[in-house]
């Protein structure tokens, strides 16, 4: 971990800065496989124009622990404009009638998905969970016949198996940054 130089803003230690690298990735293809059904007392549902409350709550749940910042930050009426656009389309992972995760699909580029946000909130991770919602997500990404290409990119940040989950899920890897970044306490 590297730490920023300077002074600390009013006597607070400065944020730590580490360096962070993102992998970009793609499929051009859908799914050949079917999807499996789902685990019991689990279902997806299309939260359609969902509150900015609810929509940070499931950011912060599902990113809190991989230092997710952008929509925290943002304002909450161009957050609301983003989800208020049905070519954007979260949807939430329900286990026995709680929301334990979330996939948000983009489509706001013509003949392009973005898996933009995908995670499970901490206390559902190890249940073979995440493995089953991002087959989902990628069989809902495909599903209109225009599709020509999903992506997502994950990085050094995110939990330690989002890179191999993705590639053993069938995308591949076209693209790579490092950049640095402070991480904020929370």
């Amino acid at each position: 971990m590297i730490e920023r130089t300077g002074s600390p803003d009013e006597g607070a230690a400065p944020d730590p800065v580490v360096e962070v690298v993102t992998s970009y990735l793609e499929m051009h293809a859908r799914p050949v496989t079917a999807l499996a059904p789902p685990p019991v007392g689990v279902q997806v549902v299309r939260a359609r124009n969902p509150s900015t409350r609810f929509y940070r709550y499931l950011y912060d749940a599902v990113g809190g622990p991989w230092h997710w910042y952008d929509r925290r930050h943002m304002a909450a009426e161009e957050l609301a404009a983003i989800l208020a656009d049905d070519a954007v389309e979260v949807h939430v992972l329900w286990k026995d009638g709680v929301p334990v995760g979330y996939a948000e699909l983009d489509r706001r580029s013509q003949g392009e998905v973005e898996l933009a946000y995908f995670g499970l909130v901490p206390e559902a991770i190890g249940q073979k969970l995440g493995p089953w919602l991002l087959a989902w997500s990628i069989h809902e990404a495909w599903r209109p016949h225009e599709v020509r290409r999903l992506w997502v990119h994950t990085c050094t940040l995110d939990h330690p198996s989002a890179l191999c989950g993705y590639l053993a899920a069938g995308f591949v890897k076209y693209g790579e940054a490092r950049h640095q970044q402070a991480i904020p306490a929370i």
